[in-house]
């Protein structure tokens, strides 16, 4: 007999909803009516509080307990509901259930969140995120425990501790909060050669992205699919956004910090909220046990990848998020992942870092929630039936009857509970081990450079610069000369003449290889590795992995009394009709008055928003608009920061008098009336806006989503 389907459906589950009265009487937490909510019980009006006031000793004694303690990494997090279905069955690489019927919908609960700040700190510091996914499959959870990122710092969990403590503010004064730019943290990675590759990726444009709907995920480690015939292959986890892998710039990222701190949250909510729901394609790399070696790299080392040209990624399943939580807490906050747990089918490697985290992550969540009945919350419960003979504890929310707490037993028939070891439950792969006890790692694990050299050669010329910027920054806010010192001579084993950019602005010698491989730490390259096998990699850049798909991108469109309507209008209903949001900013809210006699409600003012805020600005024409809107510096302001934030703008005739700066206006293109003089920049006459030709255009240019290659960006007065 099959097991029953699950589905998700728009309806809440009434088993994650605590049932109270929706009368309109107030009533303490035993069900005690309360006729005043508002003055405590004294002694006369003016006298002190008396300590039998029960209801005002309830209400506060809840309000002192009601947070729990926040995660160490990933505090700050936001999530959402939704479902997995896979393409067709798995059964060749692996006997879990889910990923055999396509037409089953198995329930999941995602979790993204940035790693090193607090829960108050900002969504778009520059970070690695947490990409977390818990199925409720019909063998019980599995989490598919993750970041945004294939690779990490560590390849023994032994350090972790240290790296985190590095990582975090620095305990003397609590500084800084959500960033790496500062002494501690570049201390500990410069003495660290093997944090060398995932530093590449958190200095690339990965680290900061335009939102969690526009992320990549990885399982980060190697796990082993078996078949029901107990055969293994080796399995890497991706998930594939379906808007495409986008980022934002470095100082944009920096003033939606300060503009809006939940900048990631908001999008996506607002995303579910309008029934924009993001999906992502799950992919797996798989490869044969006994063939791990031909890829001339460690797939046991978490600091390394699988590059795609090597082991092309077989898209498996497809998932949606379409329903926001209920209730942060309950939900987003009390979720607990742990790569630990697994269904039949899905098993670890001898990875040591995910070893380790199958004993911490059980650690922490026991630690944070204060008790092992949080597996009995609600959001992380199991969807399938459930038998143990665990009782009691704090928070223990069941109030079991059975007489016994034993197995095995006669007095609850405890022999029925057993499943048939040879066909059923969960089989760890069989794996003979012969070794002799000791602290050390494999000479495989000993090539901290060519990956990150890879990662390098397979960036743009635009990427590059924005990676030599960030390291930059980062190591400018380094006090200690010598670790910055440290830091760009083993750069310099990844790339010379990077290692030479990055020292050029930070007061120090140039980078000396020679001395930094004397060093504590260092290991030679790795002989029979990727380097003379794959000199470059595309799958590693993000330029050129644009997806058709534009929607839900914001489009602000600039206007004032006296926007040209008839020439806009049209291009503002085929954005509209492609997708897009076009909202009208404007000196003020209420509505403004177009050429023709017209209004047009306005949606953000130039004080309550900013370019950065938006994907794409359109400048409409009218000669009154355009002056009122010239006279204006902060539509100035936001023309240009657009500009230098490389996204695509477009002019309709007077429109273009906000772009005067930078040189363009419509009389270097009255003879062609639709031109693009710049990447990403559209300008156009009216009558080619009615014509529906610039609509086209701006589309065009949007789907690049932003325009690196733009040239003297630091001479744009924004």
């Amino acid at each position: 007999m099959s097991p029953p389907r699950l589905k998700v459906s728009d309806k809440k589950s009434p088993d994650l909803i605590v049932n109270l009265d929706k009368g309109s009487t107030l009533t303490t937490a035993q069900g005690v009516q309360i006729p005043d909510n508002h003055h405590s019980l004294k002694a006369g009006p003016r006298g002190p509080t008396l300590m039998e006031d029960f209801v005002l000793r309830e209400k506060l004694m809840h309000f002192d307990h009601e947070r729990i303690p926040e995660r160490v990494v990933h505090a700050r997090g936001a999530a959402a509901h939704g479902y997995f279905k896979v393409y067709k069955p798995l059964s060749l690489y692996t006997s879990a259930i889910f990923l055999q019927d396509p037409a089953v919908e198995t329930p999941v609960f995602v979790r993204f969140s940035t790693a090193v700040g607090s829960r108050g700190s900002a969504d778009t510091v520059r970070d690695v995120r947490g990409f977390a996914v818990k199925f409720y499959t019909q063998q019980g959870n599995y989490d598919l425990v993750g970041n945004n990122m294939p690779v990490y710092f560590i390849q023994d969990a032994i350090k972790f501790p240290d790296l985190v403590h590095a990582l975090k503010p620095e305990p003397h004064h609590e500084m800084p909060q959500a960033a790496s730019a500062h002494d501690t943290f570049w201390d500990f990675v410069s003495l660290m050669p093997e944090t060398t590759h995932m530093l590449m990726w958190l200095m690339s444009d990965r680290a900061m992205p335009r939102s969690y709907r526009m992320m990549e995920g990885f399982g980060v480690h190697t796990f082993r699919l078996v078949n029901p015939h107990g055969q293994s292959c080796y399995v890497k986890f991706h998930w594939k956004p379906k808007l495409g892998l986008h980022s934002m710039a470095w100082d944009e990222a920096q003033k939606v910090s300060g503009q809006d701190p939940d900048f990631h949250r908001r999008d996506l909510w607002d995303a579910i909220d309008n029934g924009h729901f993001p999906e992502w394609e799950l992919g797996v790399q798989l490869v044969e046990m006994g063939k791990e070696a031909d890829l001339g790299i460690d797939i046991l080392d978490a600091t390394k990848l699988i590059p795609e040209e090597l082991v092309p990624i077989l898209p498996i399943g497809r998932m949606v998020l379409n329903r926001n939580p209920d209730n942060f807490f309950a939900e987003t906050e009390q979720v607990a992942f742990n790569p630990g747990h697994l269904v039949p089918g899905i098993d670890f490697s001898n990875d040591p870092l995910l070893q380790g985290r199958l004993f911490s992550y059980a650690d922490s969540q026991l630690s944070r929630m204060s008790s092992p009945n949080y597996q009995a919350l609600p959001i992380n419960r199991p969807a399938c039936p459930m038998h143990h003979f665990q009782r009691d504890g704090l928070q223990q929310p069941s109030v079991r009857h059975e007489r016994v707490a034993y197995e095995p037993n006669t007095l609850a028939s405890g022999g029925e509970f057993r499943v048939d070891g040879s066909t059923q439950g969960f089989h760890s792969s069989p794996e003979a081990l012969v070794s002799l006890k000791s602290r050390q790692q494999s000479a495989s694990f000993d090539d901290h450079f060519s990956q990150p050299t890879l990662f390098w050669n397979s960036q743009n010329q635009a990427e590059k610069d924005h990676i030599v910027a960030a390291f930059r920054f980062e190591l400018s806010n380094v006090k200690a000369k010598d670790i910055r010192q440290r830091t760009v001579d083993n750069l310099a084993h990844v790339d010379m003449k990077l290692a030479t950019r990055v020292a050029a602005q930070l007061g120090i010698d140039l980078p000396n290889a020679v001395a930094a491989a004397g060093r504590l730490g260092y290991r030679q390259h790795q002989t029979g590795s990727l380097e003379g096998r794959l000199q470059e990699a595309p799958s590693l850049s993000m330029i050129g992995r644009y997806k058709p798909d534009i929607s839900t991108r914001k489009v602000a469109v600039l206007a004032t009394d006296g926007m040209d309507m008839i020439s806009v209008k049209r291009v503002m209903q085929e954005l509209t009709d492609a997708g897009l949001q076009c909202k009208v900013v404007a000196p003020h809210l209420g509505h403004i008055g177009t050429a023709s006699g017209r209004t047009l409600a306005v949606d953000f003012t130039f004080s309550n928003t900013s370019s950065v805020m938006f994907d794409a600005v359109l400048l409409p024409g009218g000669v009154a608009c355009a002056d009122e809107l010239c006279r204006l510096g902060s539509a100035v302001h936001f023309a240009l920061e657009a500009y230098k934030h490389c996204k695509p703008i477009c002019a309709i005739n007077e429109g273009v008098r906000l772009l005067s700066t930078l040189g363009f206006s419509m009389s270097q293109h009255k003879d062609t009336a639709l031109t693009v003089p710049t990447p990403g920049v559209v300008i156009a006459d009216s009558q080619k806006a009615i014509e529906g030709q610039i609509s086209q255009a701006f589309i065009t240019s949007m789907l690049q989503h932003r325009h690196w290659d733009r040239v003297n960006l630091d001479s744009v007065p924004a």
